[in-house]
């Protein structure tokens, strides 16, 4: 490699490593994923049946060890600055990149064969987890705990590590209930909340900053509504849960239509602003769901309301962020490039597929075709990041 696309730049910043740990592991954890489904459907290649199912085992890599990644990049960035105080350590990432990186090729292994690797990546992914909270930590405390936005993302990030702990015992004894305790967290307790309490902070700011006669509107009762009804999806039995996707439906909605901007929302915002769409909707499938469910005893969207929540919100904001992010710490201008308004239009492509291959009935056909689309959206993404990640910045400042 020459001086100027090096490994050494990824220590340049947190973020940097991060994403490139994020991008990597998403496109690694999606490989496995689309094999398997297609050698499902079609038999024309031997994969195994991982333990735990391939299923359970997909939802792990991606609430555990995909997206946390990007988290981690994004707040040990952004903590200090929230507070106030200077930047951290670059070399803070280092291990919580290694832990995340080395759990999830552990636990890919694991799937694929060598089973006695699924326990030390679940291990691995812990440790990194754990040495990525202390910094944070740290700074909450000497912040009083006074920014509520910190303060929202650390509790989500310490569930996901109580949510590791239960993946591990689930794996350990096999026990089902743990699973899917872990499978909860990870979604109500670690992503909903970070992805929420993120966008309640920064997409406002986001919005001011491209359009001058924004205002932002950031209501610290509705981040606590959120943040209530979050808990109550983590307490409430699946027949009851409609009590709280109700109200997250209007929340949700409420935000969306208030921090809207009028016409004229440059690409890099109205990706923002069609990728938040997504969450009141997918809260509206989760409230007929669950509504039926409770009514019929039957589960009649399937995994629909999951993936509209999983590949149309947190698929876009993530591509919405952190192409912002890659842009203005890199010293480029902040618009949206060709290779991200391709991965954010094929991605909703790719969920509306998704959403619907739960009402086909070839619905592991469509599922494969929906994988392999998620892969052909991010390919070009992660290599146009990766290639930045691994490069100065072009305005020759640090970081």
């Amino acid at each position: 490699m020459s001086s100027s696309l090096s490994i050494s730049n990824l220590g340049r910043a947190p973020h940097r490593l991060m994403f490139f740990v994020g991008g990597f592991n998403l496109l690694l954890a999606m490989a496995w994923w689309t094999s398997w489904l297609a050698a499902a459907r079609w038999d024309c290649f031997m994969m195994p049946q991982p333990e735990p199912y391939a299923g359970r085992l997909h939802a792990f890599l991606m609430q555990y060890q995909v997206l946390p990644s990007f988290f981690f990049g994004f707040l040990l960035t952004v903590f200090p600055r929230w507070i106030g105080e200077p930047d951290l350590d670059r070399r803070k990432a280092w291990p919580v990149g290694t832990g995340l990186l080395i759990g999830q090729i552990l636990t890919l292994a694991g799937a694929l064969g060598w089973h006695a690797a699924i326990v030390p990546g679940a291990i691995a992914t812990l440790i990194g987890w754990c040495i990525g909270l202390i910094p944070l930590v740290r700074l909450a405390v000497l912040d009083a705990w006074k920014t509520w936005h910190a303060v929202g993302c650390l509790a989500a990030m310490c569930a996901g590590a109580i949510g590791l702990a239960f993946w591990l015992v689930y794996l350990v004894t096999a026990n089902e209930v743990f699973g899917e305790v872990a499978t909860r967290i990870g979604t109500f307790g670690l992503l909903v909340p970070v992805f929420f309490t993120v966008a309640h902070r920064m997409i406002p700011f986001f919005a001011a900053s491209a359009l001058p006669e924004y205002e932002a509107w950031r209501p610290l009762w509705a981040l606590m509504a959120g943040w209530v009804l979050f808990g109550l999806q983590l307490a409430l039995p699946p027949h009851w849960l409609w009590i709280s996707d109700l109200p997250l439906f209007l929340l949700t909605l409420v935000l969306f239509v208030r921090w809207l901007p009028g016409r004229n929302m440059p690409p890099l915002l109205l990706v923002l602003f069609a990728g938040l769409a997504w969450l009141p909707l997918a809260f509206a499938l989760y409230a007929a769901q669950n509504i039926a469910l409770a009514i019929s005893g039957q589960v009649v969207l399937g995994k629909a309301p999951a993936h509209a929540l999983f590949v149309g919100f947190f698929g876009s904001i993530l591509v919405a962020m952190v192409t912002r992010v890659t842009q203005g710490h890199s010293g480029r201008p902040l618009k949206l490039p060709p290779v991200a308004a391709y991965t954010f239009a094929t991605l909703q492509i790719v969920c509306v597929v998704r959403i619907a291959a739960e009402l086909a009935s070839d619905w592991l056909a469509w599922q494969a075709v929906a994988a392999t689309g998620w892969l052909l959206a991010f390919i070009p993404w992660v290599i146009w990041s990766a290639r930045i990640y691994g490069s100065p910045r072009i305005d020759g400042r640090p970081g």
